[in-house]
């Protein structure tokens, strides 16, 4: 006789608690191996395949793809052992020790399961009796059918979650699924009130493409327009005339949006945070990777550069590469350095780390920065390389600013930023000449060090840009 396994959202990551349902890659009936991925998942850091600890036979999917799930929620059951045909025996659930999973490179524990978050449809659900097959909901859908893995457009999205497996949706699509797979064009044909049904795929097989809801944004295609708010007064609503809505447009704070806001707002409340800055003259930095990229060999970035420098200066000044345990009241000085950097993204800003930064040389650092930078742009980037940084570099050149006071990335002690490298007036050797300037701005938690050792870690930072010739003889 079969056992029926229940297999629940495992704990994907530091801090993740959530995650929303973005493909399943397995329908009801479909037999998986160990370890076979079975749904692709959006978090607040990444998009991840989920695989099963279990093999055999698919006999329950909880949740329509948009549906967001705590960690700890039922996914899928699956029948262990041979089941007769068309038997689907009672889901085993451990109460006691969450799922129970073991999966690498994700925890087992899960926290208290919180009240589960879903978009709302433009129908409420059909509801049917418990224990009822899906065909008498009259939705067409058979026991045990499939979701379209491209079936992602608002309309398919639940206005409630009760917990049973695939489940009708009353106002999804009836001509078929939308054709989308990419999350990034749901949330922005989402945040600009798109239909997706009306807009016309360029893609294979009419998939809808990016480009697609870029295109019908720019024409100004037919937006669902806001809820009115009720008529002030008898005489408004004798006229015909609605009033105007009270709220303006208002966008979910959730997935990396708002997964930043909640790291940023507890930097606020917890690390009492000073910056200096300081410009510094950096005509010879780029005059030494000029000719260090000249001499052959793989190409070395500038942020590499900088980066080398950062852990040179942690070298000398490690009261900044810890963190504060205020349990304990305690300041932890970390060995290793595992910088961070900010990098924007469609998805929004994201800060990929980079392992042992301390012990790579320039041209390893160039590699990893650019690995993780394409992997972010991507949305391929793992839990595991969102997490676990001790110090960070933010570049914010990149975006035509010269100045900026970033907010720690908690909870680390300290962040660098760099601003844009421009010509300007500056007087070099006695002389007024036009050089390469850069403003260099340091963030740092006042708890781990005094004003001092923030300033003598920064002019370190400053005089290495000026003058990197000793520096890097050891690259």
């Amino acid at each position: 006789m079969a056992q029926v396994l229940e297999f629940k959202l495992p704990d994907l990551g530091e801090g993740l608690t959530e995650a929303e349902i973005v493909r399943w890659l397995v329908q009801v009936g479909d037999v998986v191996a160990v370890d076979q991925p079975v749904v692709e998942v959006e978090t607040a850091k990444a998009m991840v395949e989920v695989p099963c600890p279990y093999g055999g036979v698919v006999t329950s999917r909880f949740g329509e793809e948009g549906t967001e799930l705590p960690v700890g929620a039922p996914l899928l059951t699956v029948a262990v052992g041979a089941a007769s045909a068309g038997t689907a025996p009672s889901p085993a659930k451990d109460e006691d020790s969450g799922s129970g999973n073991v999966l690498v490179g994700y925890g087992t524990g899960a926290p208290p399961a919180r009240r589960r978050r879903v978009r709302q449809a433009t129908a409420a659900p059909a509801r049917r009796p418990s224990g009822t097959p899906a065909a008498a909901t009259g939705t067409g859908r058979e026991p045990g059918a499939a979701t379209a893995p491209g079936d992602h457009g608002t309309a398919r999205r639940p206005a409630a979650h009760t917990g049973t497996p695939d489940r009708a949706v009353a106002g999804a699509r009836a001509d078929g699924p939308v054709p989308v797979i990419s999350p990034l064009v749901r949330k922005l044909a989402r945040e600009h009130g798109l239909e997706l049904r009306e807009l016309p795929g360029s893609g294979p097989e009419g998939l809808i493409l990016r480009a697609d809801v870029e295109h019908a944004i720019r024409a100004g295609s037919p937006e669902r327009a806001p809820q009115a708010a009720p008529a002030a007064d008898g005489a408004a609503r004798s006229t015909g005339a609605s009033a105007p809505a009270r709220d303006g447009h208002r966008v979910p704070l959730r997935g990396v949006r708002g997964a930043v806001a909640d790291k940023l707002s507890r930097s606020r409340r917890e690390i009492p945070d000073a910056t200096c800055w300081v410009d510094a003259d950096a005509t010879e930095l780029m005059r030494a990777r000029a000719a260090m990229n000249a001499a052959g060999g793989p190409k070395i970035s500038l942020i590499a550069l900088l980066a080398r420098i950062c852990t040179a200066a942690l070298a000398r000044f490690p009261e900044l590469n810890s963190t504060v345990d205020m349990d304990a009241r305690e300041i932890v000085r970390l060995d290793g350095v595992h910088l961070g950097f900010a990098a924007q993204t469609e998805r929004g800003l994201v800060v990929p780390v980079v392992r042992d930064a301390h012990a790579r040389d320039a041209q390893s650092l160039s590699a990893e920065f650019a690995r993780l930078t394409e992997a972010a742009r991507t949305g391929t980037l793992t839990p595991g390389e969102l997490t676990g940084g001790t110090f960070t570099l933010n570049n914010y050149g990149v975006f035509g600013v010269d100045g900026s006071t970033p907010i720690i990335n908690h909870p680390e002690a300290a962040m660098l930023g760099v601003g844009r490298i421009v010509p300007r007036p500056w007087v070099h050797e006695g002389e007024l000449a036009v050089r390469q300037v850069v403003q260099l701005s340091f963030t740092f938690d006042h708890r781990v060090c005094d004003g001092g050792t923030a300033g003598g870690f920064l002019r370190y930072v400053a005089d290495c840009v000026e003058q990197p010739a000793v520096l890097l003889r050891t690259l």
